[in-house]
């Protein structure tokens, strides 16, 4: 990509992220809220989730629904920024070999973007690396959004904060990496093939549709559906970089507990704590992150 693209994709990205990050938070912090205990409620999904709202906002106000904001802009910002660049540029070199070149297969592809067009394969292994490679260089981010989020931790500013975290070692910043890498990789790699098979068949459908509208519907359907293929490992990645036991401190002992987690064992239903709320988010945040994304791209470009 040129310098004046890389540029245009930083600041859609960015402006993407700062979107999702602003109208989303509460979404996140009660899913934070909820994922960082031994074991949830007894009772049913949507009663743990108005309980827990109703304890937020008797101790913090309504303004405690967004805790944790600035940290989370802070990981979110320049992570989607980074995510959707460094996407396109893998797309854009990918698309050169005839492996992963979409080579016009699809009578349909009419689709409304300014983006590179890969084949399947190509998206997953675009989306996957993409994603994980951007993980990688923001977990210690990603730890210190979960921590804010969590009333677990007293923490008084970002620079305190993080200073604190990286004066315990190259571990605690990449403290849960691997159950990041297990989630977002199968995440992402799905997320983009599904979203370019739906925007493929839904412009073919609807020819006539604006693209935003397009684009939104296309995110979130993709987002719905790699969301729940990859819950539990949102659940391992929150207890590992939350809680300071040392049962949470590995991958495999922190699975075990959260599988044995309570006085009654919970078994698989464990892996699916905030699972609702994560689907929420990641439905509306993809719709108003890809749309934002591609249409300002679109705007910029045309």
């Amino acid at each position: 990509m040129k310098n004046a693209a890389v540029g245009q994709h930083l600041f859609s990205g960015a402006l993407s992220g700062f979107a999702g990050a602003i109208l989303l938070q509460p979404l996140d912090l009660l899913k934070t809220r909820i994922q960082q205990g031994d074991s949830a409620l007894n009772a049913r999904n949507t009663t743990v989730i108005w309980c827990t709202t109703k304890v937020i906002l008797r101790n913090e106000g309504i303004k405690g629904l967004w805790t944790g904001t600035s940290a989370t802009l802070v990981r979110n910002v320049p992570g989607v920024a980074l995510y959707f660049t460094s996407l396109t540029y893998l797309r854009s070199i990918m698309a050169k070999s005839p492996y992963f070149s979409a080579h016009q297969r699809h009578d349909r592809d009419n689709s409304k973007t300014v983006l590179p067009k890969l084949s399947s394969q190509g998206n997953l292994i675009a989306g996957a690396t993409a994603r994980v490679g951007v993980g990688f260089i923001l977990n210690p981010f990603s730890i210190l959004k979960a921590r804010f989020e969590s009333e677990l931790h007293a923490y008084r500013s970002l620079s305190g904060s993080l200073l604190s975290i990286a004066r315990m070692g190259p571990p605690e910043l990449m403290r849960g990496f691997v159950a990041s890498s297990l989630r977002d990789a199968p995440y992402a790699g799905l997320f983009v093939v599904i979203y370019e098979s739906i925007k493929r068949e839904t412009t073919y459908l609807i020819p006539t549709a604006y693209a935003a509208g397009i684009h939104s519907f296309s995110a979130a359907s993709a987002g719905a559906i790699a969301t729940m293929a990859t819950h539990p490992f949102d659940v391992i990645k929150t207890k590992m970089q939350v809680r300071s036991e040392d049962r949470y401190r590995g991958f495999t002992t922190t699975l075990m507990r959260i599988f044995k987690a309570g006085p009654i064992q919970r078994g698989a239903a464990g892996f699916f704590d905030g699972a609702s709320l994560r689907m929420s988010r990641k439905i509306l945040s993809s719709a108003i992150g890809w749309a934002v994304f591609e249409g300002m791209l679109l705007f910029m470009q045309t």
